[in-house]
């Protein structure tokens, strides 16, 4: 089994539920051929670097999966036939590149499990000036 990583851009004019509704039928895609859902990240509504189909924002997101060569293509299929995706890139990560990935999951996993403890801190203190 391989690790991969897709990123994909869908279309701005998606409400945010229809987004996520697309998110949710690529990952069926993955787990209906056996793949493994590592990770997901929503990378939110960005701006594009060039304008693609007159468009010059796009939803970013981004899956990394463990599974085999095959299903890659029927992944890059189902990304090709639905009209939400204006682009795609799916690639393999070697071990460096998956180790990299690891860290940076973990990395962030530790950020968002600091953030919600230091913001009630910041609150007490902020009353207590006042």
């Amino acid at each position: 089994m391989n690790h991969y990583e897709t990123v994909f851009i869908l279309t701005p004019v998606l409400s945010d539920d229809q987004m996520k509704e697309a998110v949710e039928k690529f990952k069926d895609v993955l787990k209906q051929n056996d793949a493994e859902i590592v990770n997901e990240e929503l990378w939110g509504l960005r701006k594009l670097a060039y304008p693609i189909q007159k468009k010059s924002t796009g939803f970013y997101c981004m899956v990394e999966f463990d599974a085999e060569p095959t299903i890659v293509k029927r992944l890059e299929t189902a990304f090709r036939r639905d009209e939400r995706v204006i682009r795609f890139l799916t690639f393999r990560l070697d071990k460096y590149a998956k180790e990299y990935a690891d860290k940076r999951r973990k990395l962030r996993a530790q950020k968002a499990a600091e953030k919600p403890a230091e913001a009630p801190a910041e609150a007490t203190e902020e009353v207590k000036e006042a």
